[in-house]
């Protein structure tokens, strides 16, 4: 079961955000879900992403957390204005704003990709409103503009619109040229962000919109923002993702109270990929953070 609640973001965006596990219910048996005290958990997904990505990894956390994914501007349900600010700042006034309507805060920030970094930059701006962070494949390193040129020729390759799902999860689960072997977990992830239209299925986001978020933060380093992160924070790789060894280490050793984890057999869509593993990475810390 999903349950919407519309938040207002920065600016006046109407943003949604869902609760994934089943309603909260009285008593301790095994399987309840929490209560709605229960310490709070705000899920943000990564560029082009959208809330339900997060739903199974949210129903899990249910039953002793009230976990929340956010769909972010431009994504998901929420709204997409056209002339609307894609910033770094719009994005985590959003985040802020939805932890103070629905009372989370001081809540664990688990974030995805872009969802990532607008996590640990909400957490060095309100430490009061966080109390622990999971960053999952998310570079604090500038990726430049190569980089920027290299998404925009990828978004025109797509051979939209599909004709059928199917479509969908065959072209970006083995024929989009950034795959480097057969992989059903992203056919699937990217058969989520689509929605039929009378000539087939498109995206639901603007690429256009996509582009312009992703202008705000490649061409920027961001370690600064990192090491002012106050709370516990554990940082999350797939050994086959983005984010290599190297400098996820390097972002534990900057963060004050930073932890590592990595996933065998993960590429960048960690929770897709190893959505079993990818629980065994976090929980442990969770449990560490109600236990304080």
């Amino acid at each position: 079961m999903a349950r919407r609640i519309d938040v207002t973001g920065a600016d006046g965006v109407r943003l949604a955000a869902w609760e994934f596990g089943d309603p909260a219910k009285a008593g301790p048996d095994p399987g309840e879900a929490a209560a709605p005290d229960a310490p709070g958990v705000l899920l943000l997904h990564g560029l082009m992403g959208r809330a339900s990505h997060w739903a199974s990894t949210a129903r899990r956390l249910s039953a002793r957390h009230r976990a929340v994914a956010l769909d972010q501007r431009g994504h998901g349900r929420s709204e997409k204005p056209p002339e609307g600010a894609f910033t770094r700042d719009a994005y985590v006034d959003d985040a802020e704003a939805a932890l103070e309507q629905l009372g989370l805060g001081p809540a664990v920030l688990i974030g995805h990709a872009m969802g990532a970094l607008t996590a640990w930059q909400l957490a060095a701006k309100r430490p009061d409103l966080v109390r622990g962070l999971v960053i999952s494949d998310m570079r604090a390193s500038a990726l430049g503009g190569a980089s920027q040129r290299e998404w925009a020729e990828w978004f025109t390759s797509w051979p939209v619109p599909f004709a059928t799902l199917a479509d969908v999860r065959k072209w970006f689960g083995e024929d989009d040229p950034w795959v480097e072997r057969p992989n059903p977990a992203r056919g699937e992830f990217y058969a989520e962000v689509m929605a039929e239209s009378p000539d087939g299925w498109r995206p639901v986001f603007d690429p256009g919109q996509m582009l312009r978020s992703r202008e705000t933060w490649v061409h920027d380093a961001h370690w600064e923002e990192l090491a002012q992160v106050r709370c516990p924070a554990l940082v999350v790789r797939g050994l086959d993702g983005e984010l290599g060894r190297a400098e996820a280490q390097e972002m534990v050793r900057v963060l004050p109270r930073g932890q590592y984890a990595e996933v065998a057999d993960a590429g960048h869509l960690i929770h897709y990929d190893q959505p079993e593993a990818w629980l065994a990475a976090i929980e442990p810390f969770l449990d560490s953070l109600d236990g304080e």
